[in-house]
């Protein structure tokens, strides 16, 4: 129908005017996100050790390092800034990966949050996490450094932090961020889309647009796609333009349009990226640094490590 043309011709024309400028990057090999150096190949309890925050749920302080240093299974994520494509990409997955981590013997979550209490708990509202997935404010972005996490181009310049993002957008001091953006448009004959069509959906029934690219029962289940009916790539594990679509729904209704409620206290966060480790014991069994803008964790790997 109409709707449906005019969400693909917006989910079309943001791709158009991201590649168009960059058309090389189509061709350039991806590379996975760079690795931390040795120095920050610590065990992440150790390196946490403390790194005191509020937790969310009930404002007390916590020893991150005490929490990762306890012989449970953990998976951590360090996150962004609330309104960021990384973090809402994050507590996406958690949410929807959650049964299937706890299946896996994941025993706690826990997301570390750079926003305030009040911002760490409008985001869990927006993306309805599970209560059982612990948030931690971290305004300064202090745990994310301490885990080693990327701090962006010219962290300790004191260029506009508005136009170090900008930078960051088109792959400076960011590398992995074009081909992780180009991605989500061409899709992945060999992808999962599962935790993508389970986000659009939730945000579709929450009344974000664009929320014609799926049908929903009466509660909420997809009945079906309409990624699924296109010609040739139906079949692909994840199809052209249903990541870029997902994206499109996020920044429309949840980053710009919770800026104020979403936005960083702290204009280091901004540029700095995030990652994520599963813990037992203060040691990983599984850890990633993002290496740019939509370049976050694949759970499928990460469950596949556990």
């Amino acid at each position: 129908g109409a709707s449906a043309s005019a969400m693909m011709l917006a989910t079309l024309s943001s791709a158009l005017a991201l590649t168009m400028p960059l058309r090389p990057a189509l061709t350039a090999p991806l590379r996975p996100s760079p690795r931390c150096s040795t120095a920050v190949m610590a065990a992440p309890g150790q390196l946490l050790s403390g790194c005191v925050l509020p937790r969310v749920s009930d404002g007390e302080k916590v020893d991150l390092g005490e929490l990762l240093s306890a012989p449970v299974t953990t998976l951590v994520i360090f996150g962004t800034y609330p309104a960021d494509f990384n973090m809402i990409e994050y507590a996406q997955k958690m949410r929807h990966y959650w049964p299937q981590l706890k299946a896996k013997g994941v025993e706690s979550g826990l997301i570390v949050v750079n926003g305030s209490p009040e911002s760490c708990k409008r985001l869990a509202e927006i993306l309805d996490l599970p209560a059982e997935v612990e948030l931690l404010s971290d305004e300064a972005g202090e745990a994310g450094r301490l885990f080693g996490v990327s701090t962006g181009w010219l962290p300790d310049s004191d260029l506009n932090p508005y136009l170090k993002l900008l930078g960051m957008l088109v792959g400076l001091g960011a590398s992995a961020t074009l081909p992780s953006v180009i991605t989500g448009y061409l899709g992945n004959p060999w992808g999962t889309s599962e935790w993508i069509e389970s986000s659009l959906a939730q945000g579709q029934k929450a009344g974000r647009w664009p929320d014609v690219a799926l049908e929903l029962d009466a509660a909420g289940a997809v009945t079906s796609s309409k990624f699924a009916e296109l010609p040739a790539v139906g079949g692909w594990g994840r199809r052209p333009l249903e990541l870029a679509t997902l994206r499109l729904q996020t920044m429309i209704g949840v980053s710009l349009g919770n800026w104020k409620e979403l936005a960083p206290t702290d204009d280091r966060c901004l540029t700095q990226l995030g990652g994520c480790a599963v813990v037992k014991g203060a040691e990983a069994t599984f850890s990633w640094r993002d290496g740019g803008i939509c370049n976050t964790a694949n759970f499928e790997e990460l469950l596949a490590a556990l």
